[in-house]
């Protein structure tokens, strides 16, 4: 059995991680989860406080009863590694605006009665000094399984592209990689998935994402978290990685809630 590799010690942090900077800072929450402050204005995306089915590795940066506020949420697509309904029943009454593909903004309306917003891939919100695009994401393993629940389609998931005052950071999401993520403008962070794995973007074409961008920092997601030696999908290794990307000082491998300084390169 395969050992996992696993992150620097969490850093948990409270509110004082949601107060008001001069900067734009983003910290992992282990997964594919981040909170991102820029310059006070406070935005998570596929948080999962709690509700993991699966044991971890590592001990979670913040609980989701003690997130003071949340002036927006992004989900990329319904997964319950991205959409934890344990976290959302929490987090939802302090977060002000939230939003994601159609389908899963229905879903958040019919389940929490929460005004999400839906959007189509490729649409652009704007809210503060914070623009959010909408970018296209493959994971369709749902239509794989003997008797899925209902088919999936591409506008399902997404990723998203995020501008802030200090720089940009791409969430592409999980997704197998796409012509159409190869000719994106240069990102200055990428919230960066190598999970070899065969609905995910797998290693050799992460190391092509990387590449195609030299200049992004790759901030590691979507390891490290699961304790599933077994699965693929959670098994990403940094070491992995380090003679194959170009600019391999980019590779940031953050202990969960440990801060990020988001520049423009």
């Amino acid at each position: 059995m395969k050992k996992q590799a696993t992150p620097p010690t969490t850093i948990p942090f409270g509110k004082e991680a949601f107060e008001p900077i001069e900067t734009t800072e983003i910290r992992w929450l282990g997964n594919s989860g981040i909170l991102m402050n820029s310059r006070g204005y406070c935005m998570m995306a596929d948080p999962v406080l709690e509700g993991f089915d699966l044991p971890l590795l590592i001990d979670l940066p913040i609980p989701a009863d003690e997130v003071p506020h949340l002036d927006n949420l992004l989900i990329t697509h319904s997964d319950n590694d991205h959409y934890s309904l344990d976290t959302l029943k929490k987090i939802l009454p302090v977060t002000k605006t939230a939003h994601a593909p159609i389908f899963v903004a229905d879903l958040m309306k019919e389940t929490f009665d929460y005004p999400a917003t839906g959007h189509a891939i490729h649409e652009t919100f704007q809210d503060g000094d914070i623009t959010v695009t909408l970018t296209p994401a493959d994971h369709l393993w749902q239509n794989a399984r003997s008797k899925p629940d209902r088919v999936y389609k591409m506008e399902d998931y997404c990723g998203f592209w995020i501008e802030t005052p200090d720089g940009t950071l791409w969430i592409p999401g999980d997704s197998k990689l796409l012509p159409e993520q190869l000719e994106m403008p240069q990102p200055d962070a990428i919230l960066y998935d190598f999970s070899d794995n065969e609905w995910h973007i797998g290693l050799d074409n992460a190391i092509l994402l990387a590449n195609t961008y030299p200049k992004a920092d790759l901030l590691l997601s979507h390891w490290g978290t699961v304790d599933a030696p077994d699965k693929d999908v959670f098994n990403g290794d940094p070491e992995d990685l380090y003679d194959k990307v170009v600019n391999p000082e980019r590779i940031r491998v953050l202990a969960a809630g440990e801060p990020f300084r988001l520049n423009k390169h």
